[in-house]
């Protein structure tokens, strides 16, 4: 049965590439959007444009008697994958309870090109400290796989860590509240920020030192534009002169109040858990292809079975 068990592989490759997969090259456009004019913060709120950001997704919680909500943003990278902040999970582990809502623009109302997926397993990295946030990543593998158009799309990754300079074009963008205390906004909000140095983010007047390598500090030293509850594991995106394409460079994760001067937002550098990542999508694909293989051999016998009556 082990050749079968191989074509079997081999066949849900090909079904993963006529679903939607793309490769690595496909990643990080937009194609509904040439050119947006962007506000200068989520906190006081400028509308994003319909399909801006294709692999922005709300990661929305059932609740008895009130149906599905809005918890968390999360980044879209293939299309079964989407990665967002662990501590967005809190007391839902279990996978039944969330969906994933793609191609939304206003978060309760649902246009043709919307999709919303079930959750078949959460991975929360093993090493997340909920005191100190520190790798505050974590994974939603989807119960199905993502037909990609122009609203769906999945956003880059890089192999390492990604050095920003002055030419970097970085992104946040969530549905989360418009001020500290207030509600979260009903249109998808998007801002242009400012990476700062991790020296200057530790200094004792910003976080003292409590901004580890494996974070990026964002938004700007007057914290006139930063994110906010709500928008916790959604994506901070970014492109650069020589590449059109636009990459997942961090995760909301963490700040200090919301708008705050030198309190800006810290988000997961994304780079820095490439090697998590890749493994955890390769093993929860082999894992699915052996349930194939499970599935077919029974499927077979029950057909061999019967056809030597």
């Amino acid at each position: 049965m082990r050749p079968r068990c191989r074509l079997a592989a081999a066949s849900l490759l090909t079904l993963f590439v006529v679903l939607g997969g793309r490769a690595a090259d496909e990643c990080g456009t937009r194609p509904f959007v040439d050119d947006i004019a962007t506000g200068t913060r989520i906190v006081g709120g400028h509308d994003a444009l319909v399909g801006a950001w294709p692999w922005q997704v709300s990661l929305q919680v059932y609740r008895f008697g009130v149906g599905y909500h809005h918890v968390c943003g999360g980044a879209l990278i293939n299309n079964n994958t989407v990665l967002t902040a662990a501590h967005c999970i809190k007391k839902w582990t279990d996978p039944a309870l969330w969906r994933v809502v793609t191609g939304l623009h206003h978060i309760f109302l649902h246009q043709s090109h919307t999709i919303a997926i079930l959750v078949r397993a959460i991975l929360i990295h093993s090493d997340f400290q909920k005191d100190t946030y520190e790798n505050d990543i974590a994974m939603f593998k989807l119960a199905d796989y993502i037909i990609f158009n122009d609203y769906i799309q999945p956003i880059c990754l890089f192999n390492a860590p990604r050095f920003l300079i002055d030419n970097s074009a970085c992104y946040i963008t969530g549905w989360g509240s418009a001020e500290e205390h207030g509600r979260g906004n009903y249109i998808l909000q998007e801002a242009k920020v400012n990476v700062i140095p991790l020296y200057t983010c530790n200094r004792f007047d910003w976080y003292a030192g409590s901004v580890a390598w494996n974070m990026i500090c964002a938004g700007s030293e007057s914290g006139h534009v930063d994110s906010c509850q709500g928008d916790s594991g959604g994506p901070l995106s970014c492109s650069f002169s020589n590449d059109s394409k636009y990459y997942l460079i961090g995760i909301t994760s963490f700040g200090i109040g919301c708008g705050r001067p030198k309190f800006p937002g810290i988000y997961v550098r994304v780079g820095k858990y490439r090697s998590w990542v890749d493994s955890n999508v390769i093993l929860f694909n082999r894992t699915t292809v052996s349930i194939q293989c499970i599935f077919i051999f029974l499927s077979v016998g029950w057909v061999t079975f019967h056809l030597n009556l």
